[in-house]
């Protein structure tokens, strides 16, 4: 399908590639990853024909179909229905010879354009796009609205459904996923599992990579790696590559320091120095191993606030809306230290309006909002990055918050946030998305919030931010609340689950899996017309159909329900064993690593190497419990969701 060939690549007199070589097969899925300036975006640019290489050739077979998503969109009068449809070109191209044809009373041309519409499956156009816009979050009445009345994220995924709507061989995605929500993240996921083309998107969405790619392309150091797999393949593949190139590395080191060690005692003897000549072509000859550099440019905290109240906010038979819409009631919640939240619900069903509520913004329209004392509350939404002052630097932002801070803890803490030297005291103005973001999460952290709210705090980020991000995420010790469409930062930073649904918030009990299925189950309802369910029953030999009554199908459902309620505790039960067992190899592999050591064996460090032997001994024996009850907990869960599939199949 895509063939590369000694290509190199450059732009604005930096080299993005060089010298590289990959094949894409029909039909896969590959995802393309890499740090931030890597050339990922320009690669697309040159598959469009809009860059060109300074060497080598980009083969793609003849007639092939691109449909690639445009990151941004014009403001438009069209209606969204219409500008989705556009992304068809073919049948616009038609429908233009249709109505020329009926203008000219051609009744031969009218009657074989018909044909031609018949094949392209015209008729079902309108519905097609009807059911990307739907799946992409919008509401049905949006169809009709202009382009002009949606805001920048909500034109994004006009661009993408337009892009979905193109029939293509070769589908070109780039961070399809920045502006979806975890809803439409999941619907995209399906859609393009079944999508029959070659798939290329970029993505720093790493479950959104493993769910949907088959292979994946590294862009690093110039190069260009293909991988067999999802992101969590390339992952061990990755690390198992750069062990054995630190082992090379460290090998070559340790010759070369041999080489020199000769040169340095021989070269000014005269019967050595040919020899030593010798060594030093060697030297100069060695073609270098590079030290594997995996360190992540991000390393930041959430600094711990001065104070703390508990509990840190409470809201008491609180409705919540806009003007004279109510979009949730009866809101009776407290956040206390340490609470960890990942909020949950469909599209438009009130997550923002939920924190808006919590940070006092107006949109609670009754009840009883009480803050504690100390609350600090720590905010971040996409439109926070409006609010940055783009002539300031990342420094003058924080220092404007502290004026007596020293410029050299200002630094440092923006070094962190890999703003360094010169970048930390330029205007954000021509800062990108994703530096836009780490300046605000700076600004964040740099006040010391015990209570944070984050919105879609991914937006942008790169994969390291992204797991600076997580880490500090999981060693704050204040309140989180976050609606992310990042299941991993999700599965890792929070401990409970709320779902804002039907005019509600209220506790989920149930992992983010139940979720997936809870929202594909609704879907399902919505889009599909009310009708008599038919089974197929074996008796002996017979098969039969036996219709559900209206009844039978309530109970059913009911016994789904019961099934996913015992599922629950056991799931957080099994994820819970899964963190120990981490942990505990974790200490495992540190003491081992210690006992590695020969200096431990000297006589002087006697006590020391019982100790190390006992943690040993005793990390393994509880790790090996952990792995038991671990293996116990899973049986139990497969037994359930193989009686939930069971269930689901018969109804």
């Amino acid at each position: 399908m895509l063939t590369i060939t000694d290509l190199s690549l450059q732009r604005g007199g930096v080299w993005l590639l060089e010298n590289v070589s990959v094949t894409v097969q029909p039909g896969q899925r590959v995802a393309i990853v890499g740090a931030n300036g890597a050339g990922k975006s320009s690669l697309f640019q040159l598959l469009l024909g809009h860059l060109s290489p300074e060497q080598g050739n980009v083969s793609l077979p003849g007639g092939c179909r691109i449909a690639h998503m445009a990151q941004e969109v014009a403001s438009s009068s069209r209606s969204a229905r219409d500008f989705v449809l556009d992304g068809d070109l073919e049948l616009r191209r038609l429908e233009a010879e249709l109505e020329a044809a009926e203008a000219r009373g051609d009744d031969y041309a009218i009657a074989h354009i018909h044909g031609e519409l018949d094949i392209h499956e015209a008729w079902s156009a309108t519905r097609r796009a009807e059911a990307l816009i739907r799946g992409l979050g919008f509401a049905d009445s949006d169809a009709d609205r202009p382009v002009s009345a949606f805001s920048g994220g909500w034109r994004i995924r006009l661009n993408l459904a337009q892009a979905l709507m193109r029939p293509s061989d070769l589908l070109l995605l780039d961070e399809p996923t920045n502006h979806l929500d975890l809803d439409a993240c999941l619907w995209l996921e399906n859609w393009l599992r079944k999508y029959q083309g070659t798939l290329l998107f970029i993505s720093h969405d790493r479950d959104f990579m493993d769910r949907v790619s088959t292979h994946l392309v590294h862009f690093d150091q110039k190069k260009l790696e293909l991988y067999t797999g999802n992101y969590s393949a390339f992952e061990i593949q990755r690390s198992e590559r750069l062990a054995q190139q630190q082992a090379s590395f460290e090998r070559q080191q340790a010759r070369i320091a041999e080489i020199q060690r000769f040169i340095d005692r021989f070269k000014a003897k005269a019967t050595k120095a040919k020899q030593a000549q010798s060594r030093v072509k060697s030297l100069e000859r060695m073609e270098r191993i590079a030290p594997a550099h995996v360190d992540s440019p991000f390393s930041f905290e959430f600094p711990v606030a001065d104070k703390v109240s508990s509990p840190l906010l409470s809201i008491r038979h609180g409705s919540a809306g806009h003007g004279d819409t109510t979009i949730l009631k009866n809101i009776n919640i407290s956040l206390l230290p340490g609470s960890r939240i990942g909020l949950l619900g469909p599209n438009g069903a009130g997550k923002s309006t939920f924190m808006d509520a919590l940070r006092g913004e107006g949109t609670l329209m009754s009840g009883e909002r009480s803050a504690g004392e100390n609350l600090a509350i720590g905010y971040f939404a996409q439109h926070q990055l409006e609010s940055l002052d783009l002539d300031a630097s990342p420094f003058l932002h924080l220092q404007r918050l502290d004026p007596r801070a020293s410029e050299q803890k200002v630094r440092n803490f923006l070094g962190g946030f890999d703003f360094h030297g010169d970048e930390a005291l330029s205007p954000i103005r021509s800062f990108s998305g994703g530096e836009k973001a780490r300046v605000a999460l700076a600004v964040i952290a740099w006040q010391k919030p015990n209570l944070l709210l984050l919105d879609e705090p991914t937006n942008h980020l790169d994969l390291e931010m992204r797991q600076a991000l997580t880490m500090a995420l999981q060693n704050f010790d204040g309140a989180i609340v976050v609606v992310s469409h990042d299941r991993h930062l999700l599965r890792n930073t929070v401990d409970e689950f709320w779902l804002v649904s039907d005019g509600a918030v209220k506790e989920y009990d149930g992992a983010l899996e139940d979720y997936e299925r809870w929202l594909a189950e609704r879907r399902k309802d919505d889009e599909e017309p009310p009708q008599r369910q038919v089974v197929e029953e074996t008796i002996g030999n017979k098969t039969g159909t036996a219709t559900l009554s209206a009844d039978e199908r309530k109970a059913r459902k009911r016994q789904e329900a019961e099934i996913r309620k015992k599922i629950s505790p056991w799931r957080k039960k099994q994820s819970t064993l899964e963190a120990r067992m981490d942990q505990l190899q974790e200490k495992l592999s540190s003491v081992e690593a210690s006992l590695s050591d020969p200096s431990v064996y000297d006589d002087n460090q006697k006590v020391r190497l019982k100790e190390l032997l006992a943690e040993q001994a005793q990390f393994k024996r509880e790790l090996e419990n952990t792995e038991a009850e671990w293996l116990e907990v899973s049986e139990t869960v497969e037994s359930l969701e193989e009686e939930l599939t069971l269930s689901s199949a018969e109804s």
